[in-house]
């Protein structure tokens, strides 16, 4: 069991005015030793900055130490005002400011959002019938902002009649909601306001009743189920599931045929349904298969057969099928066999066609397989590396699919695909202004070979005639954790890089499923170093090859990418010129000791509990803040945000303040905090260019890159 003795401690944060840099950054914020003994497993770490955590967010000197941090960044960064200036104007005049998404049929009514001139916000707008019909607003998300400086609306639903939206909002960046009605006929909002929800909001088919998820107060676990009729009291809502295990979150969700309800419980390694029509939302939930170690499913309906995507032997998944009037896994038959080389991503069921989204080699596509079985292809795209994904694809009875496609010098495109004549059609392509042209870029996907043999892939990118040598700047992306794979992607921002003479290069590391799902489990838990072992392997493959060298190699990452920054500086801080970690999870051990701070319980599957020794040792052995050391570090640029519901603000601030004491180097150490935002950065459509373009200047200052 774990022993903690907290001692008598003061906040205490000062700005020096001296200009002598010494090997500690003394003219910086520095944080007053002060002891926070944690005693595990027979094992004792003295946590000198334990006092900088506030789950209230209120203490004042704990503010003044983040606000002297910020003051210390801007002091630092001052010279670059003008570049910073520069870029936000660049980084914004490639977006074009009065656009619209691709409209979409449902029910009737075409659905659409669109953004205005100058306004950071979008408007959700519909048309009944035809797209020359009268526009409809439904949210005017710009004036619902007034007042806020964080303001979001997380999703939305509309009733079975079409009359009614249910949506949820969040005005503090904590992603935690509160939902609101309005009556499309009238323009009103109801009265209705359910606060302290997980977003999700659903309509039973009735019209008048909606389920909805709510979080606990202090870990913000998604874990109670309620359903609410309109015109009464929240207070009264009665409560449906209550999901007890800690390590599981709850969810609601509702099928494509608006049959039936869902109620899923998952957690990292086990899900389980349970389903009731949508037409009797005052009837008894059924389980379709209860909970096991190990067995993860999910769940779609097509006329009268749950359509199931199991891991059950089947590391990379598979598909069945199953009576949605017997659904317990004894009565599932396979549909698509399990392959080892393939991942299944995603699957989308039509009248006619089986739509798959799968992964093999290091690429995704799209598999469309008929009923009859008389077809069953991929969609043919020309470049080398890719994202591709289906979007919203709402109807069962068309032939016409919808995906999203980009690269690394393709922009973000909306296709619809005929799945008989095999026809494309691009409906909508993001527009980059100013003299932008794909054919300026090339994009490459190389392999390196990490240290047990393993094949790596990387997708990297530069401008034309960017010379590849010693002095050429690279900035190196990596994230590998919980599966969540960073495919080829289009990025506006980034060419503002590319255009000063960076390469760009993402690191397709293990914890990722890249390469399928085995490369998930080989960066997790007590594999986890293989993530890091990567991507330092990766840049050592890309010096060798001459795209740079250490002295213009840079990394960034964010949240489980932000631990991976601290892991690779901590293992070789001599690799890097400079990094950029962002809202960076860094205190791993104690965190994850630490149950009441939000996702703890739900990741003991993804880093280990602690509180069994041989993850306790292992996750110390590489959590950043646990081995910060007396030695020279790379330039370093730490952001996070005051609200952060993901990575608590105190991890980042704990590691900068024990970088302070310990590095022995005069780079740079600067964090800044964002005091009015969390996890995800500002709300508004251009207010995420500020923080790019500090970024971006942070590091063409390195460079020496001054406009």
């Amino acid at each position: 069991m774990k022993k903690l003795v907290l001692g008598i401690f003061t906040a205490f944060a000062i700005s020096c005015s001296s200009t002598d840099q010494n090997t500690q950054n003394m003219n910086a914020p520095i944080a007053k030793k002060v002891p926070f003994e944690i005693t595990t497993h027979g094992d004792t770490r003295i946590d000198n900055y334990y006092w900088l955590r506030d789950m209230d967010r209120k203490d004042p000197e704990i503010i003044a130490h983040l606000e002297a941090e910020n003051n210390y960044t801007k002091q630092e960064l001052a010279h670059t005002e003008n570049l910073q200036s520069q870029l936000f104007d660049e980084l914004k005049g490639r977006i074009k400011q009065t656009d619209e998404s691709v409209p979409y049929l449902y029910d009737g009514y075409f659905y659409y959002t669109r953004f205005e001139e100058g306004k950071e916000y979008p408007i959700y707008c519909r048309k009944l019938g035809s797209l020359s019909a009268v526009e409809e607003i439904m949210l005017e998300v710009n004036q619902m902002a007034e007042g806020f400086s964080y303001y979001q609306v997380a999703s939305t639903s509309i009733s079975t009649n079409n009359q009614l939206l249910a949506f949820s909002e969040d005005t503090l960046s904590r992603r935690i909601y509160t939902v609101r009605f309005k009556d499309l006929r009238t323009g009103e909002y109801l009265e209705d306001a359910i606060e302290g929800t997980a977003g999700s909001i659903v309509w039973a088919n009735d019209n008048k009743t909606l389920f909805y998820v709510r979080k606990e107060d202090v870990t913000l676990r998604s874990h109670k189920i309620y359903k609410h009729v309109l015109g009464t009291d929240p207070s009264t809502d009665e409560e449906v599931y209550h999901e007890k295990d800690a390590t599981f979150n709850v969810g609601i969700g509702k099928s494509k045929s608006k049959k039936w309800l869902f109620i899923h419980s998952s957690s990292t390694v086990s899900d389980e349904y349970q389903i009731l029509k949508a037409d009797e939302p005052y009837g008894k939930w059924k389980l379709i298969e209860p909970r096991q170690r190990d067995l993860e499913y999910g769940v779609l309906h097509y006329k009268n057969h749950f359509y199931i995507t199991t891991n059950l032997n089947a590391k990379n998944f598979r598909i069945m099928k199953v009576s949605e009037d017997n659904p317990a896994l004894e009565n599932w038959e396979e549909v698509i066999a399990h392959r080892e080389e393939v991942l299944i991503e995603d699957v989308d069921v039509f009248s006619d066609f089986l739509v798959i989204t799968e992964k093999e080699n290091a690429q995704s596509n799209i598999r469309v397989i008929r009923w009859d079985e008389s077809e069953d292809y991929r969609i043919p795209f020309d470049e080398e590396a890719f994202q591709v994904h289906t979007t919203t694809n709402v109807e069962f009875n068309t032939e016409k699919l919808r995906f999203g496609y980009q690269s690394m010098t393709t922009p973000s495109s909306a296709f619809e695909y005929d799945m008989t004549t095999k026809r494309f059609e691009l409906l909508k392509q993001q527009e980059v202004l100013g003299d932008f042209d794909k054919a300026n870029y090339k994009a490459e996907r190389i392999w390196a070979t990490a240290r047990d043999g393993v094949k790596v892939p990387m997708s990297i990118v530069y401008r034309k005639g960017t010379k590849l040598d010693a002095n050429t700047p690279l900035l190196l992306y990596g994230y590998g954790s919980y599966g969540h794979t960073i495919d080829p992607y289009f990025s506006p921002s980034r060419l503002s890089l590319l255009d000063r003479g960076f390469v760009f290069a993402i690191a397709h590391i293990r914890g990722s499923q890249m390469m399928g799902r085995e490369w998930y489990e080989d960066g997790k838990m007590l594999n986890k170093k293989n993530t890091f072992y990567d991507f330092i392997d990766c840049a050592k493959h890309l010096i060798s090859l001459n795209y740079t060298s250490a002295e213009h190699l840079y990394a960034m990452g964010g949240s489980a990418g932000g631990l991976l920054m601290g892991a690779i500086i901590n293992l070789e801080p001599n690799l890097w010129n400079g990094i950029i970690a962002a809202v960076p999870f860094v205190d791993v051990v104690t965190t994850m000791l630490d149950e009441t701070i939000p996702l703890t319980t739900g990741e003991f599957d993804e880093w280990g509990n602690p509180k069994d020794e041989a993850y306790y040792h292992y996750i110390k052995s590489y959590s950043p803040y646990d081995n910060v050391e007396a030695k020279d570090y790379p330039h370093i640029l730490v952001t996070t945000g005051l609200h952060d519901s993901q990575v608590q603000y105190w991890e980042p601030a704990k590691w900068v303040a024990l970088l302070r004491e310990k590095k022995t180097d005069t780079n740079r150490l600067l964090m800044l905090t964002n005091m009015e935002f969390g996890h995800s950065g500002a709300s508004g459509r251009f207010e995420v260019y500020k923080e790019i373009a500090l970024e971006y200047a942070f590091l063409l200052d390195l460079e020496g890159i001054k406009q």
